[in-house]
């Protein structure tokens, strides 16, 4: 009985969703439980979900759709893609480079690995959602810029995260 588009909207916004119900019932029962143990933990329950409701509206303004060319599937950090033209696999831990092609149609995600061609994922393909979470154990990629990058109507592609070279990385032992 739920309309498609709203059906979309709300799978889109699920996460976040989720975390302002969390954050809701941590101040009701922070600010309105009149004291005692479920006081403080309406607190702790209103910090977990104010922190869900950040990571839940970063992971919505990621969905850009679905119903394009392909489907990427992620298993134990390698990225698969398999394509109408196109596909192929890439480690996480190989990437040196990942690049936002706006220009292209519709827009790409460019992966880069030594010595092999780059992997091109659509946005808009089948399961890219999941990019989010490979993309962000990635060291040092600014979540909030990737965003704001996709939402740009860009002319050429921008690089969104590039690895340290092994000759600068720093060895630690601790």
């Amino acid at each position: 009985m739920i309309r498609p588009a709203a059906r979309a909207a709300i799978a889109r916004w699920a996460e976040a969703l989720w975390g302002l119900g969390v954050l809701a019932l941590g101040l009701y029962w922070g600010f309105f439980t009149g004291g005692g143990l479920l006081h403080w933990v309406g607190y702790a329950v209103a910090i977990a979900g104010a922190l869900l409701l950040v990571a839940g509206l970063q992971k919505g303004r990621f969905r850009t759709g679905s119903g394009g060319p392909g489907v990427v599937q992620i298993v134990e950090g390698r990225i698969a893609y398999f394509g109408p033209l196109t596909g192929g696999a890439a480690d996480l831990g190989d990437l040196t480079r990942v690049v936002l092609d706006s220009s292209a149609k519709p827009p790409h995600w460019l992966l880069h690995r030594p010595g092999e061609p780059d992997l091109a994922i659509p946005l808009n393909a089948e399961g890219a959602d999941a990019l989010f979470d490979a993309f962000a154990t990635l060291p040092g990629l600014k979540t909030e810029r990737m965003l704001a990058e996709m939402r740009k109507d860009g002319t050429r592609p921008v690089t969104i995260w590039e690895a340290v070279p092994r000759e600068n990385a720093h060895i630690r032992l601790h």
